[in-house]
């Protein structure tokens, strides 16, 4: 059967965090942002922060972080975590990608991870023209936009997800620019490796973990990004 993601972000902020918090055991997201864009004192919007994956490691390190999911219930657990975080200037809300609460030209980074892509599977590419619109929209001149996606989960190499594609090559059309890294999972057993596998991707690559006794599973992810250029 296949996961209902919907109901997932709804409903299981919990085992959802649990399964991305394994992800990247090796620590190769930040290092890749931070080459593309220096993170260190800027501002950020992150649209689709989910429990806040990506915006606790970007926090320490910026001025300002703004995040907003919309999701109330995944981005709950990413304000608990920002609760918790010393001498952190942040703000929570819920809001969808294209309509953000924020001012024009406030960010020095805008960044959305593995959610962007709804955009477009939910309202074709007018859907994706009008969130990647409202991300510049708050980007500063020499703002840069950064998307990440996944290109395979359960693959060393890129394998980009078939309903994907068209998402992707958009982007290509856009001019964005792209790599990718590895973003391996660790898991603490077999059986957690199974469960949180199967509760988000489903029984066939649930099946597999089983029966290779998997407790790293590999995941390709790919970064694309576009700088803006101030007027001359």
């Amino acid at each position: 059967m296949e996961p209902d993601h919907r109901s997932i972000y709804a409903n299981e902020a919990a085992r959802y965090d649990r399964l991305v918090l394994a992800e990247d055991y090796q620590q190769h997201i930040l290092p890749a942002i931070d080459k593309i864009r220096p993170i260190y004192n800027t501002d950020i919007v992150e649209s689709g922060a989910g429990t806040g994956r990506l915006t606790t490691m970007l926090a320490p390190l910026a001025r300002s972080i703004r995040a907003y999911d919309a999701s109330a219930h995944m981005l709950e657990r990413c304000t608990r975590k920002l609760r918790q975080m010393d001498d952190i200037i942040w703000e929570t809300a819920v809001a969808i990608h294209d309509n953000l609460p924020c001012p024009d030209n406030c960010a020095d980074i805008a960044i959305s991870g593995w959610s962007v892509c709804y955009a477009m599977l939910d309202g074709g590419a007018a859907g994706l023209e009008a969130a990647l619109a409202e991300l510049q929209r708050v980007l500063r001149p020499n703002g840069t936009l950064i998307l990440l996606e996944t290109l395979g989960t359960g693959f060393e190499q890129p394998t980009a997800p078939e309903p994907l594609q068209p998402y992707f090559a958009e982007l290509q059309r856009h001019g964005f620019q792209k790599t990718w890294i590895r973003t391996d999972y660790r898991f603490a057993s077999v059986e957690e490796a199974e469960e949180l596998t199967r509760f988000f991707f489903g029984d066939e690559l649930g099946d597999r973990v089983s029966a290779e006794k998997l407790t790293i599973l590999p995941e390709c992810t790919g970064i694309w990004w576009q700088h803006l250029h101030a007027p001359d």
